[in-house]
């Protein structure tokens, strides 16, 4: 498994469609043409959501506060590239580099993941085991879904074998590329995401299809992101902003995979 599935979207859908201008929220407010008295008065008489700002100063702004956000939430169903499947996942993250919840690979099991500090822990499932596992001698696949399903194992983040699954703990290596390009994202309508009220944008590059939910009250978070691409369609979602991520040891007995070379 790979973290450029997650590249996939929220990289290649954001990045790819242009989303940029991760500037703090005084500097991207004079980035754009600055509307007009009579355009702020009428937006302002009519509570219009992110008066006067057009589609890609929105879509800068969201960008802005989403990459800057402490610590969040995404779940969502992303393909990958290297399976050909789809990943799912559902992590809590923040700019320590902690993290905690699952990953999946469409039908073949899931993993739980925490990683705190230098240490990731991973609980996988049997399927997981054996899809991860394909090609191999079935007696050597025996023997590690009997040593590791349904068990708590640790090895340091820093090694080899943890690099890929680790890399999806790292916020900002996670929405990082969401800093270079440019906008034209179209403005859409008002909507309730979840009961955060929002702004529906879009954006087009030939056939693929873009559209975002940016939150209209408190900060300008991108609260989902949705691809129709042929190639990258999928969505995540975006919570928990600024909340503590839970990511603490496991209790009960842990395999440490590392003292097992």
């Amino acid at each position: 498994m790979r973290r450029t599935a997650l590249a996939a979207l929220c990289l290649v859908a954001v990045t790819g469609a242009g989303l940029t201008g991760c500037q703090s929220g005084e500097d991207t407010a004079s980035a754009g043409s600055e509307p007009s008295s009579e355009q702020t008065k009428h937006a302002k008489e009519n509570k219009e959501p992110f008066a006067g700002l057009s589609g890609g100063e929105i879509t800068e702004r969201a960008v802005a506060a989403t990459t800057g956000a402490p610590s969040l939430r995404f779940t969502g169903e992303i393909p990958d590239e290297e399976s050909g499947g789809t990943l799912r996942l559902d992590l809590a993250l923040d700019k320590k580099g902690d993290c905690a919840g699952t990953l999946g690979m469409g039908d073949e099991g899931e993993v739980e993941l925490v990683k705190t500090g230098d240490t990731l822990y991973a609980k996988y499932d049997e399927a997981f085991l054996r899809a991860q596992s394909e090609g191999e001698p079935q007696a050597d696949v025996d023997a590690v879904v009997e040593m590791l399903a349904g068990t708590w194992t640790k090895m340091s983040a820093a090694g080899a074998d943890a690099e890929d699954v680790a890399g999806f703990c790292d916020l900002d290596e996670v929405l990082g590329g969401a800093k270079d390009g440019s906008s034209d994202a179209t403005r859409g309508q008002a909507t309730t995401l979840d009961g955060t009220e929002a702004l529906t944008l879009t954006e087009q590059d030939g056939e693929d299809r873009y559209t975002f939910y940016v939150a209209t009250e408190g900060e300008p978070y991108l609260l989902r992101l949705e691809s129709t691409s042929a190639a990258d369609s999928g969505s995540v979602t975006f919570t928990d902003f600024g909340k503590p991520v839970p990511a603490e040891k496991p209790e009960g007995e842990i395999l440490d995979l590392d003292a097992l070379g």
